[in-house]
């Protein structure tokens, strides 16, 4: 058994109503050479769900979703959102709030239709799964920082919300120029292990080609791609290396093995609670080279 193909999605986190078209989400899939086989959006969840049925690969694959996945507090925040602020702060990463009342979950349909149809959600309190069609939650803020190999070690990249020491006017330009600096340093992870080859699908690669627009709808087409490549980047990691790299936020749970609401996060040291390292180990190597920003 073994994993053999990490999926990220960024998914709208709105459904759409009788009258509204669902917004686009962001879809890739790599392999253990750090290839992308696939990459690209879709919109609503039947089209996701479609393009995962043909995409991943039956007993081998681990999908990473940007988006609330399991969501038991009826009022506040998710301990594991709470946690995002905690351990990153330092970086201006925080969570926005999810709970039973937040009008956008489709996370939690997502999560349903999975496990309808043959998937199973991994909270990942028990180190990265060895096999099956598992998905877990992620958030690529906490990658950007947590990754050391990608290079933010003080701040997280201004690719999305514009901060208060730029003008509105001059917002667009900063932030396209931000997002292919980002685009930079995930070209780096061509000799990381586990690797990632942005170069390698004639989508993915359209942006080392292509500058960054400054057209709000055509930088957030490209921003949601740039979201799901690091989610399955990140699934790749966790896989690989486990709690030696990552950390589960949201672990103290009560709850059985498997359900609690958690976000599984690439950590430093120093963002990790008091420091602490785990001693479980990830898997197998993979085939290849050894003012805050809130979620959406």
């Amino acid at each position: 058994m073994g994993i053999d193909r990490f999926i990220g999605i960024d998914l709208a986190w709105a459904q759409s109503g009788a009258r509204t078209k669902p917004n686009e989400t962001g879809v890739a899939a790599i392999d253990t050479h750090g290839v992308v086989i696939e990459c690209g959006w879709t919109r609503g969840l039947e089209e996701t769900m479609s393009w995962l049925a043909r995409t991943a690969v039956d007993g081998s694959t681990l999908a990473f979703v940007d988006a609330p996945l399991v969501v038991d507090n009826p009022a506040g925040q998710r301990p594991c959102e709470r946690e995002v602020g905690r351990r990153y702060g330092r970086w201006k990463v925080s969570a926005n709030s999810t709970n039973q009342s937040s009008p956008r979950r489709a996370g939690v349909l997502l999560r349903e239709r999975l496990e309808e149809s043959g998937w199973s959600y991994d909270d990942g309190r028990g180190g990265p799964p060895t096999g099956g069609l598992v998905f877990s939650e992620c958030y690529p803020y906490t990658t950007l920082v947590g990754a050391a190999e990608l290079g933010y070690d003080q701040e997280r990249p201004t690719y999305k919300r514009r901060p208060a020491r730029v003008q509105t006017a001059q917002w667009r330009a900063v932030r396209a120029a931000e997002c292919d600096r980002l685009i930079g340093h995930m070209t780096g992870l061509a000799t990381a292990d586990p690797p990632f080859l942005l170069s390698s699908h004639p989508v993915s690669r359209q942006l080392l080609s292509e500058p960054s627009p400054q057209k709000a709808a055509d930088y957030k087409h490209r921003e949601d791609l740039i979201d799901a490549l690091l989610c399955a980047w990140t699934a790749a990691l966790w896989y690989r290396h486990g709690l030696a790299r990552c950390q589960v936020l949201g672990a103290d749970s009560s709850l059985p093995p498997g359900q609690a609401p958690t976000i599984i996060a690439p950590a430093r040291l120093e963002q990790r609670r008091d420091g602490e390292t785990r001693p479980i180990e990830g898997n197998q190597p993979l085939d290849g080279p050894s003012p805050v920003a809130s979620r959406h």
